[in-house]
C-alpha cells in the first residue's frame, strides 16, 4: 500500500491548516499496519476521537426494546435505537438482521452513518456487572456499589469520580488507582485514607499534601518523602503532631474550606514536580508509567513502542497509535478507542464481549475480520453486519477500500476522508458539548454548527426543584440530620439540583468531613479541567540549572519550577 520512507515528512492538516512532521518511525509503523499517513495532525486526530466519547452527561430515556425507562448517555430525542444493558446483551435480537449489501455508488462513510442508525446500540458504555450493581455509571466494568463513576473499573463502594481503578471506598477523588478511604483527592496511587490531595504516592493518613511519596501523618505540606508526623513541612514529634491536628476541626465546612485554602497557598512555597515518567524510558509526555518507547503519551501505564496514547489504563499496550483508552492487552491498533484484549482495531469505538481481531470501521464489536459493523459480536467475515465467506470477504474488503480512495466521503466543512481516516466529528453520536473534545477545544456553539457539529441545549425540567441553598446547609457534619439526604439542595456553582445520598451522608459523617456545597458533577468537572491542563504541556527554563523542558506548569500559574533532575536532586 505504501513505501517505507527514511526522513521526516512535513504536511499540511486538512483541519486546522497547521503544517506537522511524520517521522520515519511513523511511516514504518503505518505500513506495519497497512494504512496511508494520516491527514490531519496528531492534535486534530485526538480531537476527533474525543468528540465521540461522553463520559459524564446522562439522560434519562426508554430502552427501545422492553420500554422500561434507563439511564443513558444518549438523550430521548437523539435518533438512534437504543436498548437498555440488560437488553442490548441478551439474545432477544440479532445485529445480523440488520445486515446490508454494499452500494458502490455511494460513500462507505453514508452507508454506515444509516447502519449506525438502525442497529440497536447500548445505552450505556458498562458491562452487565456494573449495570446490575452499579448502574448510574458510564464507561465503567467489573464496579460494585459505585454510584457516579465514570471511565472506571475493578473498584467497589466508590462516588463521584473519574478514571478510578482498583479502588475501595473512595468519594470526590479522581485519577486514582489501588487507593483506599481517601477523599477529595486528584492524581493518588496507593494511599489510605488521604484527604484533600494531589500527587500523593503509597501515603497514609494524609491531609492537604501535594508531590509526596511514603508519607504517614503529615497534613498541609508538600514534596515530602519518607516522612511522618509533619505540618506545613515542618517535622513534629508523634504527641506534639496529634496534639496540633487536633485544632482542625475539619466536620466544619469554614473549616475544611480555610485548611484547603491555607495548604494550597504553602504550596506554592514548594517547586511542583515537573512531569511524571516513573519506570519509563525514552517516553515523552506526563503520566507515563512502566513504559518504553513511547512518544506523546498522557496517562498511560504499561505501554510500549506507541506514539499519541491517552488513557491507557491497564497494561499492556504495544505498537499503537493513536489510541484514547483504555488498553488490557491492546496490539497493533490505531485511531480507536479500545481495549481488552484487542488486535489490529483500525477506526474503531469500543469493544465488547469477547476478543477482537482485525476489526475496521466499527462501533460496539468484539469479532474477528470485519469492517463498517455495529453491534456485532462473536463473528467473523462480517460487513455492513452481513456475512461473508473468508475468501468473499477478503475480496469485498479490498474493492471497498479502492471504493473509499476512489469516492472519498466529504463533510459538511469539505473536508475529505478516504480510507486511513477516524470518522467525521459531523457523525459523531453525541453532541460536541456533551464530549470530551470539548474539555480540551472548547467551542461555542456557533463555532460547533459553523462546523457541522451537533449542539444540544441542557434542558432541566425533569430534576427536582431545589429546596434548600447550598448556603443553608450546617457547617458542621454532626448537625447534619438523616433527613438531609431527601432534600434537594440548589449547586452554588451552577443550575443543578443534587442530593446527599444515605451512602455519602455516612461516608463523610465516619471520617468527619462536612456536606458539599456544590453537585457532584460540578466537582468531577473540576478535577477533570485540572486533569485536561495536567496534558497540555509548555516549555520551561529550569531556575536552577537553566535546562530546558516541557511541563504542564506554566509560568503564570508556578513562576519558579525545576528540571526533573534538579526536583529530584532537591527532593529525595
Amino acid at each position: 500500500m505504501m513505501k517505507g520512507m527514511d526522513a521526516t515528512e512535513t504536511r499540511t492538516c486538512q483541519n486546522c491548516k497547521k503544517e506537522f512532521a511524520i517521522e520515519p518511525e511513523d511511516f514504518d509503523f503505518y505500513k506495519k499496519i497497512s494504512v496511508p499517513p494520516p491527514t490531519f495532525c496528531p492534535q486534530c486526530r485526538f480531537q476527533r476521537r474525543l468528540a465521540f466519547i461522553n463520559f459524564i452527561n446522562l439522560h434519562r430515556r426508554k430502552c427501545d426494546l422492553c420500554g422500561k425507562e434507563t439511564i443513558s448517555k444518549y438523550s430521548q430525542d437523539a435518533p438512534f435505537v437504543v436498548y437498555c444493558v440488560s437488553c442490548w446483551y441478551s439474545d432477544k435480537w440479532d445485529p445480523m438482521e440488520y445486515g446490508r449489501e454494499y452500494d458502490f455508488s455511494r460513500p462507505f462513510l453514508k452507508q454506515f452513518k444509516e447502519l449506525f442508525h438502525k442497529v440497536p446500540i447500548l445505552a450505556l458504555d458498562i458491562d452487565p456487572v456494573a449495570a446490575e450493581y452499579s448502574p448510574f455509571s458510564n464507561h465503567a466494568a467489573d464496579i460494585k456499589n459505585c454510584y457516579l463513576v465514570f471511565f472506571t473499573g475493578w473498584s467497589e463502594d466508590c462516588l463521584y469520580g473519574f478514571y478510578m481503578n482498583k479502588n475501595r471506598s473512595l468519594l470526590d477523588c479522581s485519577l486514582a488507582m489501588l487507593c483506599n478511604f481517601c477523599y477529595d483527592s486528584q492524581n493518588i496511587f496507593k494511599d489510605n485514607r488521604c484527604f484533600g490531595c494531589y500527587n500523593v504516592i503509597e501515603s497514609i493518613e494524609c491531609t492537604f499534601c501535594r508531590d509526596c511519596v511514603n508519607c504517614q501523618n503529615c497534613f498541609g505540606s508538600a514534596n515530602l518523602r519518607n516522612k511522618k508526623h509533619y505540618i506545613f513541612n515542618q517535622p513534629y514529634s508523634k504527641e506534639e503532631y496529634f496534639k496540633e491536628i487536633k485544632k482542625w476541626d475539619l466536620g466544619s465546612y469554614e473549616v475544611y474550606r480555610d485548611a484547603k485554602r491555607r495548604a494550597e497557598e504553602h504550596w506554592k512555597k514548594f517547586p511542583p514536580r515537573p512531569i511524571f515518567d516513573d519506570f519509563s524510558t525514552n517516553c515523552t509526555g506526563n503520566y507515563v508509567f512502566q513504559s518504553k518507547n513511547c512518544k506523546e503519551c498522557y496517562e498511560v501505564v504499561g505501554a510500549e513502542n506507541s506514539k499519541y496514547l491517552t488513557m491507557i489504563v491497564k497494561a499492556p499496550a504495544r505498537e499503537c497509535y493513536d489510541i484514547t483508552g483504555w488498553g488490557d492487552n491492546l496490539a497493533l491498533s490505531y485511531e480507536a478507542y479500545v481495549g481488552t484484549e484487542v488486535s489490529g482495531a483500525k477506526f474503531a469505538f469500543e469493544t465488547h464481549v469477547g476478543n477482537m481481531i482485525n476489526g475496521e470501521y466499527f462501533i460496539l464489536s468484539s469479532s474477528q475480520d470485519i469492517f463498517g459493523c455495529v453491534s456485532v459480536r462473536q463473528k467473523q467475515y462480517c460487513i455492513l453486519n452481513r456475512q461473508y465467506s473468508k475468501e468473499e470477504y477478503e475480496n469485498m474488503r479490498m474493492r471497498i477500500i479502492e471504493h473509499m480512495d476512489n469516492m472519498p466521503y466529504t463533510d459538511a466543512a469539505g473536508r475529505t476522508y478516504r480510507y486511513g481516516e477516524f470518522f467525521p466529528i459531523e457523525m459523531s453520536w453525541c453532541p460536541y458539548n456533551e464530549s470530551m473534545a470539548n474539555l480540551f477545544f472548547p467551542l461555542t456553539k456557533s463555532e460547533a454548527e459553523t462546523q457541522g457539529y451537533s449542539w444540544r441545549e441542557e434542558k432541566r425540567d425533569n430534576e427536582p426543584r431545589a429546596a434548600r441553598k447550598a448556603g443553608d446547609l450546617p457547617d458542621h457534619i454532626k448537625d447534619a440530620g438523616d433527613g438531609i439526604t431527601k432534600e434537594a439542595i440548589a449547586c452554588s456553582t451552577c443550575p443543578r439540583a443534587y442530593r446527599v445520598i444515605p451512602h455519602e451522608l455516612q461516608f463523610l459523617r465516619s471520617l468527619n468531613f462536612p456536606l458539599p456545597r456544590i453537585c457532584p458533577f460540578c466537582r468531577i468537572e473540576s478535577m477533570m479541567k485540572r486533569w485536561v491542563k495536567n496534558m497540555m504541556l509548555v516549555e520551561r527554563t529550569c531556575m536552577k540549572c537553566g535546562a530546558r523542558f516541557r511541563t504542564p506548569h506554566t509560568e503564570e500559574d508556578t513562576p519558579g519550577i525545576w528540571c526533573k533532575k534538579c526536583f529530584f536532586g532537591e527532593v529525595a
